[in-house]
């Protein structure tokens, strides 16, 4: 499909979120955070109306004989909707990102140079499920600078219409144009918006690995997200047995269907006799499934047996797979092999084998002693985020105001020329710092 055989309709919409959103860009730090507080006030005043859309959306999902862990994604009671606001209001609190001088840079008398932050322009934002991430992302958006193109599944549609309803009122009493601001509702949408290159910057898919995969592998537009969630927790040798139990327990019960939720209990074999009984028991408490290898099945012989796929699966849910490995560097080497540069973590008290681990495990988030569901932009202070990117290049992990934009370099001169620079008599670049 090229530009000319998309709808006009969308092509429209695109235009007018670019339009928008440039205009946006230009807008003071005080004018977007007075946006960001109208967006919040609104949210709040249509709370009733968002959580009984969220209620027929959960109702028409359970009947479609939605996943369980799509279904937790879908739910948006007063406390998830709550926290979300609050997330807005601290979003309005962080320092502004567009309008930093990176490089400010004398290259000759009376010629300078700056690098300075702008925003990226319009945000294609698609995302399964959780129509909260409507209400991070839009805050996030706004702050940077940038437009955004909204698609929710068809499973949050009624929740994520009232959301975005509630935005634009919200929005309509500010100097920021509601059209900064759309949402889509169709599958074919879905397709025609990831062929909009010409209007759309940036792609970020929130949803199961395989959606990710596919908007990956049918887009010109970047991509910034993660496919897999395949996190793990390392007890070492030198763990504190009551620590590495209620950590566990949080990493992987505490809402499992995320994607910092652990998949994989790796144990030092020194340990897993005293720590797997107490672990288990824990675990079965709180109706996770248990998979283990071999040497697992010897200490825990009620559980069933973990096969290779299991190392490879993000089961979302209250299922987890437990091997028993030989050293700190067998741990590293199966999350190298089976993770998803997602979030890591080790359960020791000896700093020095922390450290390797830190050093050695290549995700985007590698914790001591926590639980991985703290890899989150809401618990890092970056009052949300629009995704986790595990991609090596930046922006990785938690992806909040920093990733939301980029730089351009701008140059002042004088009736300055490149001939005075080169030849036999070129002069010479004075390349002086300035505060």
């Amino acid at each position: 499909m090229t530009i000319l055989d998309i709808p006009c309709p969308l092509i429209t919409i695109a235009q007018q979120t670019r339009q928008a959103a440039s205009k946006l860009a230009l807008l003071s730090t005080e004018a977007k955070n007075e946006a960001i507080a109208a967006i919040a006030q609104a949210l709040e005043s249509a709370r009733d109306e968002i959580c009984r859309a969220n209620i027929a959306d959960c109702e028409a999902a359970a009947a479609d004989g939605i996943p369980k862990p799509l279904y937790r994604r879908l739910q948006l009671d007063e406390h998830k909707l709550r926290d979300a606001i609050a997330g807005v209001r601290d979003v309005g609190k962080l320092a502004d990102p567009v309008g930093q001088i990176q490089i400010h840079r004398e290259l000759d008398t009376g010629l300078i140079l700056k690098r300075i932050t702008c925003p990226l322009g319009v945000l294609g934002i698609i995302f399964e499920a959780r129509p909260e991430a409507a209400i991070q992302i839009v805050s996030l958006a706004i702050k940077s600078g940038n437009g955004v193109i909204l698609k929710g599944g068809k499973e949050a549609i009624r929740s994520c219409e009232a959301i975005v309803k509630a935005i634009k009122q919200g929005l309509s009493q500010t100097a920021v144009n509601p059209d900064a601001v759309q949402l889509l509702t169709t599958r074919e949408e879905t397709l025609e918006l990831l062929k909009l290159d010409k209007y759309v910057d940036l792609i970020i898919p929130r949803g199961s690995n395989s959606f990710v995969r596919f908007v990956q592998e049918n887009t010109r537009i970047p991509v910034l997200g993660h496919a897999d969630g395949i996190c793990h927790l390392y007890i070492d040798k030198a763990a504190d047995i009551n620590k590495a139990v209620a950590i566990t327990v949080d990493a992987k019960a505490q809402y499992p269907a995320v994607c910092n939720a652990i998949e994989t209990l790796l144990v030092h074999q020194s340990i897993a006799a005293e720590f797997l009984p107490k672990a288990a028991e824990a675990l079965e408490e709180r109706h996770v499934e248990l998979r283990g290898d071999k040497r697992t099945l010897a200490i825990l012989s009620h559980i069933k047996t973990a096969t290779e796929t299991d190392w490879e699966t993000e089961y979302s849910d209250f299922i987890l797979s437990i091997k028993i490995v030989d050293s700190t560097e067998d741990a590293i080497a199966h999350i190298n092999q089976y993770g998803s540069r997602h979030t890591d973590a080790i359960i020791t008290e000896d700093l020095t084998t922390a450290k390797t681990f830190i050093g050695l495990v290549n995700s985007a988030n590698v914790f001591h002693n926590c639980s991985t569901r703290f890899a989150d932009g809401f618990r890092y202070g970056f009052g949300a985020e629009v995704g986790i990117s595990t991609q090596q290049m930046p922006p990785r992990g938690p992806v909040g105001l920093e990733g939301l934009v980029t730089y351009k370099y701008q140059m002042t001169g004088d009736g300055h020329i490149v001939a005075t620079y080169t030849g036999a008599n070129a002069k010479s670049f004075t390349h002086q710092d300035l505060v």
